[in-house]
């Protein structure tokens, strides 16, 4: 049997699809520029910008390069048009909901802050939600073709909703984020956690960066994602990468869950698995003997952490981010009790 050729509509769709890319990054760009950026022909490029100039998603600017007298055809200048659309963006935290509109090239049209009370009920955060939705929709005259939402706690692979794990220190309860959004946008609603859009964005941000590294948020909430020959890696319910129950070294030498950990130390948040960052921050970076004990018993904990991480996924590097992962105290105190395992790769802050 040989393999089935890809349609010919098909392959418009991925040219089209390469040529609104590089116009989104670049703004503005000739045919001649299109075909030397994505590789394809000159011809096939024309073709394309053709077909997306008729669909009214890009327009001549009338701008043109030098040329004549010797000196090469003159090109026309291409951009993308208001038709093409925009997106809201979301990041549901502990402190509050905020919404951006953004437009094709990435840059921020409108954005609103919600706040909420902690702890946070799912009907406050939907009731939020909503209001940041229409607030950042305001007289928007292009279609709002998508939303992408991250969220500071575990999200459900599948549906996209919240999930409500045990000591979880954030939302209590669940909440569908694609339920509340999609009435205000034209096509899909996008949800994953926090830490998992922030391995992602070191990913692309970064043309250096390895296929296999793991990505460690150290804040008020712990978190880890996995990325595997470039790719997250999510687990089969979306839960991969949370960390908080794994065993540790603890306190007094003991196995002991990671999120028990900061509460035997009483750098916990009342009432709440959150933790206290500017306790914690008081308790640990300072210059004395106390401190110095609870910098050591942190880079303990967190370096087993990193040592199951190593043994289980294998990745090249360890990326360590968070409000207070980053802190050098805190990063000379990882760095130093993780150097101690037999398996040790490097490990440098987010960039």
């Amino acid at each position: 049997m040989t393999a089935a050729k890809p349609s010919l509509e098909l392959l418009r769709s991925l040219t089209d699809e390469h040529v609104l890319r590089e116009l989104m990054r670049a703004r503005r760009l000739t045919r001649a520029d299109l075909a030397h950026r994505t590789g394809l022909s000159k011809p096939t490029v024309g073709e394309s910008v053709r077909r997306l100039t008729e669909a009214g998603l890009v327009a001549d600017t009338g701008e043109r390069t030098p040329g004549g007298r010797g000196r090469g055809r003159v090109g026309s200048y291409y951009a993308l048009t208001d038709q093409v659309g925009t997106a809201l963006v979301f990041s549901i935290a502990p402190d509050g909901v905020v919404a951006e509109r953004v437009d094709a090239r990435g840059d921020t049209v409108t954005r609103t802050r919600q706040e909420i009370t902690r702890p946070a009920r799912p009907a406050q955060v939907a009731a939020a939600l909503r209001t940041a939705a229409e607030h950042a929709r305001h007289d928007a005259a292009p279609t709002t073709r998508l939303a992408v939402v991250s969220a500071a706690d575990p999200v459900d692979r599948t549906t996209g909703r919240l999930i409500q794990l045990p000591d979880a220190p954030f939302l209590l309860g669940e909440l569908d984020p694609v339920e509340v959004l999609t009435p205000y946008v034209a096509g899909p609603v996008i949800v994953d956690n926090d830490v998992n859009w922030a391995a992602q964005a070191e990913r692309d941000s970064n043309p250096a960066a390895p296929r296999d590294f793991a990505y460690l948020h150290l804040g008020e909430g712990l978190g880890c994602a996995v990325v595997s020959d470039g790719e997250i890696r999510r687990g089969h319910t979306g839960i991969a990468g949370e960390i908080a129950h794994l065993i540790t070294l603890g306190p007094h030498g003991q196995a002991t869950r990671l999120i028990e950990v900061f509460g035997e130390l009483g750098l916990r948040r009342a009432d709440s698995t959150a933790i206290d960052v500017d306790r914690l921050l008081s308790s640990a970076t300072g210059h004395g003997a106390q401190a110095a004990a609870t910098r050591h018993t942190l880079g303990q904990a967190i370096s087993g952490v990193l040592a199951a991480i190593v043994a289980l996924a294998d990745p090249e590097l360890v990326v360590i981010g968070g409000s207070w992962g980053t802190r050098p105290a805190m990063v000379d105190a990882i760095s130093s009790a993780f150097a101690r395992f037999p398996r040790h790769v490097r490990s440098r802050l987010p960039r």
